[in-house]
Formats: structure tokens, sequence, C-alpha cells
């Protein structure tokens, strides 16, 4: 590259610009010429040599004028760059591109957009060097509609088509910064020349604006096509460890990782510290660690991030070792730091350990800001302790209002909804503002307590305030309507929402609890044909449809779509899997899924003991139950019911008690299941008596349904004596339970005591007992199905 000699240009400036030259010294041509020459004088420097200007006559020298402003910017003085600006008569592009840069360079994008705007009117063409800053200023402002205005003007002059590549790139910078994406990538794709700067700002782009994996599907691309010009650059690979990141891709970081130490960029800080970000977002403290160790100038957000990852593992041993370790080198923790120390010992549950900090905080004066408070409370409602909880609270509430958005989440989060209710209810009234956290909160603690009058209210306070955009709103506005049966409102708002993957598992799981297993698969196929990929607990979600209705086929479907689509086969949709067999009858296969998985936990024992009980296969019941025990599983309540029920199926009455007396060595207490169980084992058998000296016996009182089970008994027994003694007690239990009076009548019947049966008659009359009315169901010919009461007597009509 040819370079100019400085005094050269000086000389050349000073002989055919300067308005008075005959008035100019040798002294002062020197001073102006150092002034040219320097490139970074100090500030005092800067105001000499502008008075030497002044002084000479150079004022309306374009050049001189452009150097002026540019060392005024360099000294966060763009004010000053102005004046200069304004002083100069006459002024063509060059000396505006000088005056809109001193502006940008310095975030006054509004003054950069006024100095455009005057240049338009003065007739000065903007050129390539002016398109780029207007557009970025556009951009850090958010003025889609101006930013597209002046797209408009450069494709008109064709800046874009002239291989300039420094004019797209700024518009796809800009379409990424206002959210429009598309258009970005259109700008992109119509450029003729691409250099790196194009590739990095759209694989940024589409980072920043969460489609993190076109971002890296552009990056391979770039890598796969692009020339000499177009390599990865530092920026780009940053970009790229986001995307890996946000997608927790592991893999795909890896690879990435390899490659940037292979190119020689992996010795770069900045990537260094990217490499480390993207290892403790995908949660693997190893990696992390490693990678921190080879960052060279560790400054806060490294040693941020990897105890952030130690502390969502729970490592608290770690967490405390890097902190003491990042002090000795010199690096003071903030409010961020100690924030994910805490959040350590929540995670890890050491109640004592973080304690001792909380105290050791307070000791040594570290920054107790909000972030830590809230970071406090946390702790301690992950601790259980919910006292010192509030207590904390009580003092750090006024004028921290992130601290009752904490507190009504953590309320919510721990079970106690009517706390959470009532603490969100006087932030209402004390006009503390709520975030969109609390009022999911708010919501999911409505629909467990079968408040829907107040989630309504809630719904509609979305509505007022525009708040359905938010996707984990609707979601938990989804779940309210469907646990208390509205599944119609539920369809509406999922129909007008913007939606995630957690968005159809919600009306799925709606869908299945309300009895539509067969809509809830038809709404998962849709889910698949709209582009939407399902995760683990979508296929759990929808094989236990296929579970509730039998549907073989539609699960071996759904069997096969996760091994295609690559699906980790953890323990629980194993677990799925061996239920779905089992309940649809394919109970070799259960079996032998069952015997493949790796890791079982005591819901994967318990599924696979009900398969066989439900069957009637209480010895293969009885074996996995065994097998059980040998492993490091321990039964519970479920699986001792789970074996019972196997066993009363099967009438095995000695291997029942057995069963229910071994609980004790467990430390499992039998509730209401466990003794309806056994009553019905007793009773199929014909132990009546023993039967009810159990009943008689529980420490719990015994409801109605486990006295009917042993009335039902005397009734197959035909004991009507003992039939009689049993259903008082089931009457007494269950007063508005039709059934039981009509039993008890029909026992007085069958002993011709018609006296007693007709007071029963009448004393259900008294209290308002009806009987139910009896239905049949009517096949239909042409629809090969059964029909409702309603449209079974509606086709007699027809007939007759």
């Amino acid at each position: 590259m040819v370079r100019f000699r400085a005094n050269h240009l000086c000389t050349r400036y000073l002989s055919t610009s300067s308005t008075t030259p005959n008035s100019t010294t040798p002294y002062l041509n020197s001073h102006i010429t150092i002034f040219l020459s320097n490139r970074i004088p100090d500030p005092k420097s800067i105001l000499q040599s502008h008075a030497y200007i002044i002084t000479t006559g150079h004022t309306n020298n374009p050049f001189i004028a452009s150097k002026l402003i540019s060392l005024y910017a360099s000294l966060n003085k763009p004010t000053f760059s102005s004046k200069v600006f304004h002083s100069v008569q006459s002024k063509d592009a060059f000396l505006w591109n000088s005056v809109i840069k001193s502006q940008f360079s310095n975030g006054c994008y509004s003054q950069a957009l006024d100095f455009y705007r005057q240049m338009r009117l003065s007739c000065v063409k903007p050129n390539h060097f002016t398109v780029p800053m207007i557009v970025a200023s556009c951009a850090e402002l958010l003025l889609l509609i101006n930013g597209m205005k002046i797209h408009g003007l450069v494709t008109k002059l064709g800046f874009i088509n002239m291989g300039n590549s420094a004019v797209g790139s700024s518009f796809i910078y800009f379409y990424s910064m206002c959210g429009c994406m598309e258009d970005g990538a259109l700008v992109f794709d119509e450029m003729p020349v691409r250099d790196v700067v194009a590739w990095t700002a759209l694989v940024i782009g589409y980072v920043q604006n969460d489609e993190s994996e076109k971002g890296l599907e552009r990056l391979c691309e770039m890598h796969r096509v692009g020339g000499d010009g177009e390599r990865p650059n530092s920026r780009t690979f940053e970009g790229g460890f986001k995307a890996c990141g946000n997608l927790g891709a592991l893999l795909e970081g890896k690879c990435l990782h390899g490659l940037v130490v292979k190119t020689g960029i992996g010795c770069i800080n900045v990537v260094q510290s990217s490499v480390l970000r993207m290892y403790t977002k995908c949660g693997t403290p190893e990696e992390a660690y490693l990678s921190f160790c080879e960052v060279q100038q560790k400054d806060l957000v490294s040693w941020t991030s990897v105890i952030g990852v130690y502390s969502r593992f729970g490592w608290s041993s770690e967490c405390l070792r890097l902190f003491w370790q990042m002090q000795v080198t010199g690096v003071y923790p903030d409010g961020v730091v100690i924030s994910c120390l805490l959040s350590g010992f929540g995670n890890s549950m050491r109640v004592s350990e973080g304690k001792v900090f909380h105290a050791m905080i307070l000791r040594h004066n570290f920054m107790i800001d909000e972030m830590v408070s809230n970071a406090l409370l946390s702790m301690y409602f992950r601790f259980g302790l919910f006292s010192i909880a509030e207590k904390f609270f009580e003092r750090v509430q006024d004028g921290n209002k992130e601290s009752w958005n904490i507190m009504v989440f953590e309320y919510s989060k721990v079970g106690l909804e009517s706390k959470c209710l009532e603490l969100f209810t006087e932030m209402q009234h004390l006009g503390i503002e709520f975030d969109s956290n609390s009022l999911v909160s708010v919501i999911s603690s409505c629909s467990r307590l079968g408040a829907t009058r107040l989630g309504c209210s809630l719904h509609c306070y979305v509505i007022k305030n525009s708040m359905r955009e938010n996707v984990s709103i609707a979601n938990s506005l989804i779940d309210m309507y469907g646990k208390s049966g509205n599944s119609v409102i539920a369809w509406k708002i999922f129909s007008r929402a913007r939606k995630d993957t957690v968005t159809w598992n919600t009306l799925i799981s709606s869908y299945i609890r309300s009895g539509r297993s067969t809509d809830a698969l038809g709404l998962f196929d849709k889910m698949v044909s709209e582009g939407f990929k399902p995760n683990l607990a979508t296929l759990v979600t929808v094989l236990s449809a296929c579970s509730h209705i039998a549907s073989l086929e539609k699960g071996e479907q759904i069997h096969s779509y996760a091994k295609d689509e690559g699906f980790e086969f953890d323990i629980s949709l194993s677990t799925a899997l061996v239920d779905m067999y089992a309940k649809c009858g394919q109970l070799d296969k259960s079996r032998n899924f069952f015997d493949a998985m790796k890791e079982k936990d005591v819901i994967s024992w318990n599924v696979m003991i009900s398969g066989y009980g439900m069957h009637g296969d209480a010895e293969s019941a009885i074996e996995i139950f065994k097998q059980m025990e040998q492993s490091n599983v321990r039964p519970n309540e479920l699986t001792f019911l789970a074996v019972l029920s196997a066993c009363t199926h099967a009438g095995l009455v000695g291997e029942g008690k057995n069963f229910f007396d071994r609980m004790r060595d467990y430390a499992l207490s039998p509730n209401l299941k466990h003794y309806s169980c056994m009553v019905d084992l007793l009773g199929r058998a014909g132990n009546l008596l023993e039967a009810e000296d159990l009943v008689l016996s529980m420490p719990i009182p015994p409801d109605g349904g486990i006295w009917g089970s042993l009335l039902s008994a005397c009734k197959i027994h035909n004991d009507a004596e003992f039939g009689i003694k049993v259903a008082k007690h089931a009457i007494k239990a269950d007063p508005e339970n039709d059934g039981y009076y009509v039993m008890i009548a029909d026992l007085y019947t069958s002993l011709e005591r018609w006296d007693e049966a007709e007071n029963v008659r009448v004393k259900m009359k008294e209290m308002g007992v009806r009987k139910s009315a009896g239905w049949s169901t009517v096949y239909s010919e042409q629809g090969g199905g059964l029909l409702s009461p309603t449209a079974a007597v509606i086709g007699i009509s027809m007939h007759i």
C-alpha cells in the first residue's frame, strides 16, 4: 500500500485551502503541520492547535476541520465537533461523514440522524461511508420505519449492488435489532459480495432474535462455502458459542471448540470466555472448569460463570473454594457471585453452611443489594425455613418490589397456595407492580386450590393489560381451565396464543385429565404436522393417553417416532412405554422393555407389578416385587398397593396378608386403599368375619367404599344377616349413597322382612336420597358403536 507523508499533505492543503495565506508565518504553519502529523494529541495541545488554525485562517479547510472533528470526538466532546463543523462554510460529503461519525461514535444517535437530515436538505448525496452509520443509528434507536426509508434510498442508489458489503451488513444488523430477521436474511441473500462482517451480522442476528438453530446453521454454511475473506472470526465464533449454549447443544459446541483450537482463534480471550459460557449454559461443570483454566485473563464474569454452573448442581464446596481463590487473585465479588453461592447452598440443601455464609456476608461487609437479598429469600425457602424467610422479607420489603415477587413465586412453588394469594392481594392493595412470574404463580395457585373465579379475574387482567402474548401466562391459563374441566376456554386460549412445546404439552395433558385421550392424540399429530418438536414430556404424556384407551397401534407409532428422532430413552420415557405395552395387553413386550432398562426407579417397578396384576398374573407380579427388594430401590406405598391388587385379582389370600404385614418392615403405614384391597381380598375368599375385624381395627375411620366392598362380598356369599349389619355401617359412613339403601332393602326382602325393607325406602325419602335412574346402551348398526342415553332414546323414537 502506498503511504503519503503527513508533511507533504499538510503543505499541499495549507497552500491551496488557506483563506489568507499571506498572513501566516512559518512558525504558525509548523504548529499546524505538527498538529496534522500527530495522531492522538492531548486535550491541551488540541485546543492550542485549534487556536492556531483560527489565527491562521484555516477554519474553512475541510481536511483540517475533519481532523479537528475527529480529535474532539475521540475526547468524547461531540458538541465541540459540531461547533467546528458549523464554522466551515463549504461542506462536502467527506465533512458531513466526519461530523456524523463524531456523533455516532459517542452514542449520540439522534444527533447523528439530525445531521443526516441536514445533509439531505443541503442536497449533498450520502455515500457508502454515510449509510452504515445512519442505518446503525436507526438500529440503536429501533427506528424501523426510518431505516426502511433509508433502505429504499440505498436500493435506488444501488449501493448494495456495488459490491460494498459494509452497506449490506449494516442493514442486516438493523433488521436484526428491530426483530425482523427475515428481512435481514433477504438483504444478505441479495448481496453480491459477502465478507466476514456480513456473515457475522447474520449469525449474531439470528442468535439475538432467539433463532439460535438458524444462527448455527448459517455459521456451518459460512465455514463450508466461505472464501478467504469469509472465514469466521472471533466475533462470529462468539455468536456460535452463544447459540450452542442457548440450545444446550453440547455436541455442536464441542465441535466448534475443536474448530477454534485448530484455527488458532481459541487463544483469544473473548473466545475463551465464550467457550466457558457455552459449557456453563450446557450444564457441564467438568468441561466448564477446564475451559475456565484456559482463560488467560480471568475477569469477574469468568469467575461468575464457573461458580454459577457449580451452584446449579449444588456443589457448594467447589463454589466456596473458587470464591476464596477469586479474591486471592484480586477480583472482588459482586452481588451476582454472592447470589450464585447462596443458590448453590440452597440447591445442595446444606442448611448450616448457608446460614454461616449469610453471617460471613454481614461480617465482611460484602455487598447486600437487592439481588443478594432475593437470593437469601430463595435459599431459606429451599431449606424449608419459611419463618426465617418471612422475617428477612419484613426487613427488606420496603423499596424492593422484586422481593415481593419472589415471595409470591416461592409460596406457590412450595405448595403454600393460600399465602401466595394473600401476599398477591396485598401487593395489589399497596400498588406494588408484579411481574409475569408472580402472575403465573398466582394462576397456578388458583388452579391447585380450585379458585376458578379468582383465576378468571386474573384472566381479565391479562386481557386488559395486553399480556396474552406472554407464553408462560398463556400456558398457566390453559392449565387452570383444563384442570377445572373447562376445555372449551382452554382451547380458545391455546388457539390464539403464541405456542411453544410447553403450550402443546399443557393442552394435551388437559385433554387426558378430562378423559379425552383420543383428542389428545389428535392434538399430538397436529403438533408434529405444524413443525413443533415434541420433547420427552410430550412423549410420556401421549403414551399415557395410549394407555388409557389401550391404543396399541398409536403407542407403537410413538415408540417408533421416539427412536427415529433420536430421543434418549431415559427412565420416564422407558417407564411410560412399559406401562403402555402392559395396558395394551402386550405383557411380553412390556417385560422385555422393562428388563432392557439400564436404570429403574420405584415408578418403573410399580408399573411392571401393576401390569401383571391387572392381567391376573399374580405370580409374575410377586416375582418382580422380589427382584425389586433385591435391587437398591426401596418399595413405597404404591408398590404394596400394586402387589396387593394383584393378589386380590388372583385370590391369593395368604400372600396378600403376608405383603400387608410386611409394610411395617419398610416403615410404611397402610392407607384406605390398602385396607380396601385387603377387605376385598378377604371378602371374595368368604372370610367375612376376618374382613370385618380388619375394618374395625383400622387406625383411620373407614369410608363407605371399604364397607361397600364388604357388603358386595356378603351378597356374593348370600350372607344376608351379616350383610344387613355391614350395610348399616356403610350407610353411616356414606349416607348420600343410594346404592347402600337399595342393597339393604333387597337383603331385608330376601329374608322376607317386609316392614324393615319398607322402612328403608321411607328413610330414603325422608333424607332426600333418590335412587339413580338406570339406563341402557343401544348399539348403533350404522355407526358401529354405543349410543349415549339421549341418542338411544332418539333412535328408539325414530324406530317407533
